[in-house]
């Protein structure tokens, strides 16, 4: 089952993930919220289309912008519509 953690901490774990190119997006219930703040970032793909993005918060220790996300994609890829993915440093396995 799909999983992410940072700093030993579980992030998110779920049988319901979603793959696109390769990249491993976690339903939005599967997400352990506690760890996670809002950003103000945001980032365009051309064919996903607008990210948005979240930190990720263990103890005092801060990982910006390490998660995102599309509330809105593009047609081919509305599968991931609120699914969430990750980068920066978070490990997802998928055992």
């Amino acid at each position: 089952m799909p999983k992410a953690t940072w700093k030993d901490v579980l992030l998110a774990q779920s049988e319901h993930c979603e793959v696109v190119d390769g990249r491993i997006y976690f339903p939005p219930e599967s997400l352990d919220r506690q760890y996670f703040q809002d950003s103000s970032y945001a980032s365009t793909c051309g064919w996903k289309g607008l990210a948005s993005y979240l930190h990720v918060v263990v103890g005092d220790q801060m990982n910006k912008n390490a998660a995102w996300y599309y509330d809105l994609p593009k047609p081919l890829v509305q599968k991931i519509a609120g699914y969430v993915t990750f980068g920066k440093d978070v490990i997802v396995e998928d055992d």
